[in-house]
């Protein structure tokens, strides 16, 4: 059922020139499932020839005729949708239901970016003498060099690929090592629904080795990044330095607000959803959780209930809710965390221990009394973990909420609609959603402000950063 994944590049499905391969490892078991091929600088060098003669081809397409073969892509990914999802929950460990969604959910994103591809308009500016025309155009940037990430290994892929697809760019992906077969299935979708060779490539490999080869590259015109906050300054200062055009989706931290007047079931209940997705290896996943004095006690006492609730276990078994942690390193993250907090005076009300000897599972965790200067209050959890302490009013929560560089995501949950508007105006984040989850929607712009990033890789907002503007003006003779 799962197969070794090989390297795209040129329309051909290979192994790397070297003949060296990468263990993929299924984070239930710790049993190794198969293996990836590992490029090296030869391989790299043939996905740049021919993502610069993919682009040459690619951009003469019309936009009409791009928005057709990604449908068609979008089609046969959603065909695919039971295999592909098992050969994610496989390999990176998420119950099977949630993998199937984002298998359905990348699809939805394919058709998205294929309608957008017909509407990437240009204008007319009215110009100031007579018999002269001003106008603005939108042309492709260029070959595209992608790194995403493994805790959601088709979502993070499928928003640059389309992107990249629809606006005639061509695209070199790094994929994630731990996580590849299941982004390489979505690949497979748009080679089988006949896009042209050369303008998908993906590679895998030693991520520093690729990124340091590509960026640079003067083929490459445009660099994406899914990731960490520190990786990321890396990356977009290595772009800076060659005049790349960047796009940064970075660590978060985020903020969920909880005031007196909300539901308080309705508010445990979706947040704990939110929490656990994943095992709350999320970029997005609500992290410190800030309860207004009068609900602070029965929302701890809902939320760990709730948390105490959940059935872990292997992503491929009946019931699971929360599966294991992706791969060997997270489960010594969390516990450094959990151990650091504690030492500084937090109370674990359920959770706090690794499950088991084997398989990467770690308990669903909540913790109060966290002091501010606790690693997990300042660091992305990155897993598991939910801390709830409690706030007096509007102001405090709001310099707590804006306390750290991070500004990606950030949750509320109020009836009065004074209080909606306020929060939503005064907290540094670049998505804010209110009484529901309504965040990565593929029409709504997605991605985050201060050391969280730049730039949108959803809505309209998100093919902007692939497109060039040229302002063309000519006079009459």
């Amino acid at each position: 059922m799962y197969q070794d994944t090989q390297l795209f590049i040129a329309g051909q499905w290979r192994p790397a020139r070297s003949g060296r391969t990468i263990p993929v490892l299924n984070p239930a078991t710790e049993e190794v499932i198969g293996t990836v091929a590992h490029a090296s600088k030869d391989d790299l060098d043939e996905a740049l020839d021919a993502a610069a003669k993919g682009f040459a081809a690619w951009k003469k397409v019309s936009a009409y005729d791009r928005a057709k073969l990604m449908r068609k892509a979008a089609d046969i990914l959603r065909s695919r949708a039971d295999e592909t999802a098992r050969l994610m929950t496989l390999e990176q460990g998420k119950p099977l239901p949630e993998a199937k969604m984002e298998v359905m959910a990348a699809a939805d994103i394919i058709d998205w970016f294929a309608e957008e591809a017909r509407r990437a308009y240009g204008r007319v500016v009215p110009a100031r003498g007579e018999g002269i025309y001003q106008l603005v155009v939108k042309e492709p940037v260029g070959p595209v060099a992608a790194f995403t990430p493994w805790n959601f290994p088709i979502n993070q892929v499928v928003r640059k690929l389309s992107a990249a697809v629809a606006t005639g760019c061509s695209i070199i992906v790094k994929a994630p090592e731990e996580t590849p077969a299941s982004p390489a299935a979505m690949i497979r979708a748009y080679a089988d629904a006949g896009l042209p060779a050369g303008v998908a490539n993906l590679v895998y490999g030693v991520p520093a080795e690729i990124s340091e080869y590509l960026i640079p590259h003067p083929v490459i015109r445009k660099v994406t990044f899914t990731g960490s906050t520190p990786i990321g300054k890396h990356l977009a200062a290595l772009a800076g330095q060659h005049m790349k055009r960047v796009t940064m989706e970075l660590g978060g931290h985020a903020p969920a607000i909880v005031f007196d007047d909300a539901d308080l079931e309705h508010a445990a209940k979706t947040l704990a959803a939110a929490k656990f997705r994943n095992a709350g290896q999320v970029c997005v996943s609500p992290t410190r959780f800030l309860v207004q004095e009068k609900l602070y006690a029965p929302f701890v006492e809902k939320f760990t209930a709730l948390a105490r609730g959940l059935k872990v276990g292997d992503g491929m078994a009946e019931g699971t809710q929360m599966g294991p942690l992706a791969h060997d390193r997270r489960v010594p993250w969390v516990e450094s965390l959990v151990a650091d907090a504690r030492q500084k005076g937090a109370e674990v009300h359920t959770g706090g221990e690794r499950i088991g000897n084997k398989g990467y599972f770690y308990q669903p965790t909540v913790m109060t009394g966290v002091s501010k200067e606790a690693r997990a209050m300042n660091e992305e959890p990155f897993g598991p973990l939910a801390m709830i302490a409690p706030f007096s009013d509007l102001d405090e929560v709001v310099e707590e909420a804006n306390r750290l560089p991070y500004g990606l995501a950030a949750y509320a949950f109020t009836r009065s609609a004074k209080t909606a508007n306020a929060v939503a105006s005064k907290v540094e984040t670049g998505m804010m959603t209110i009484n529901h989850l309504g965040l990565a929607l593929p029409e709504v712009p997605f991605g985050g402000v201060k050391d969280s990033g730049y730039g949108s890789e959803g809505g309209s907002e998100a093919i902007e950063a692939y497109l060039n503007t040229k302002f063309v003006t000519q006079a009459g003779l």
